[in-house]
């Protein structure tokens, strides 16, 4: 196991956004987030990475509680996530997005750096070359000094996707990464998933509406309704529970 939220509840005013849920992602496990909006993923997922702080409740990274620390401070520890509105800076090229995953990884003092000592110009030169193996990794060298503004959108989702593993992660949040992108696109990005985690030794934790993708790519899901946990278990089950479907798949039916 390397992540157990247990018990966690988070109320904004007189709304609950979490009520009393737990669950545990297992090292190297894909992990899927799932329910109709609303129903509390992105809430977990801020609470997961420092942005909120549970009401109630424990968030336990690698048999360390993580809840009511600093955003930079779990990044630090190893957990990385993208974001359901990609958030590159898009004036910046491609490049450069993906070497501000390194900034906290970097060995070299802020004195060394303005004076441009060799330990400083050693260690840029590592760094860019591990940024170009990472946008290698997503077929993305090639768009290294494009702007991120020019990118298609499903090439922006790669180029956020490898700027989260440039902070050198061991679990990896992504919200929502295959909204926007074609039945092709969606196809390749499960299988660099699956890659990635193998390659990078990674356990994935992500939110997704296209219950397609979910059953292909996630080994377990869990399904919130209203903040409540109503599903816990394999994907196939869950597109065959009653009150999974009734409260958001509809009529849904597994190819």
């Amino acid at each position: 196991m390397i992540l157990h939220v247990n018990n966690v509840t988070k109320n904004f005013g007189g709304v609950t956004a979490i009520k009393e849920t737990s669950f545990s992602v297992d090292r190297k496990e894909i992990f899927g987030l799932i329910g109709p909006n609303g129903a509390g993923k992105t809430t977990m997922f801020n609470i997961i990475t420092g942005n909120y702080e549970p009401s109630s409740g424990e968030v336990i990274f690698r048999n360390e509680m993580i809840h009511g620390l600093k955003p930079h401070l779990i990044v630090r520890r190893g957990i990385a996530r993208t974001f359901q509105n990609i958030r590159l800076f898009s004036s910046m090229s491609v490049l450069d997005n993906v070497l501000i995953g390194f900034d906290f990884q970097a060995r070299y003092s802020f004195f060394e750096a303005i004076s441009r000592f060799p330990r400083f110009i050693g260690e840029e030169k590592r760094i860019k070359k591990r940024a170009f193996e990472i946008l290698d990794y997503f077929g993305m060298s090639a768009f290294a000094y494009a702007k991120a503004v020019d990118l298609s959108y499903g090439q922006q989702r790669k180029v956020e996707i490898a700027r989260a593993l440039a902070t050198n992660p061991e679990l990896l949040l992504l919200d929502e990464p295959a909204a926007g992108m074609n039945p092709s696109e969606t196809e390749e990005l499960g299988n660099i998933i699956k890659k990635a985690r193998e390659d990078f030794d990674l356990t994935v934790l992500l939110i997704e509406h296209d219950m397609k993708f979910v059953n292909q790519l996630c080994d377990k899901v869990l399904v919130l309704d209203y903040g409540k946990t109503i599903f816990e278990g394999k994907p196939s089950d869950a597109i065959q529970d009653s009150e999974v479907i009734s409260a958001y798949l509809g009529d849904f039916h597994h190819d």
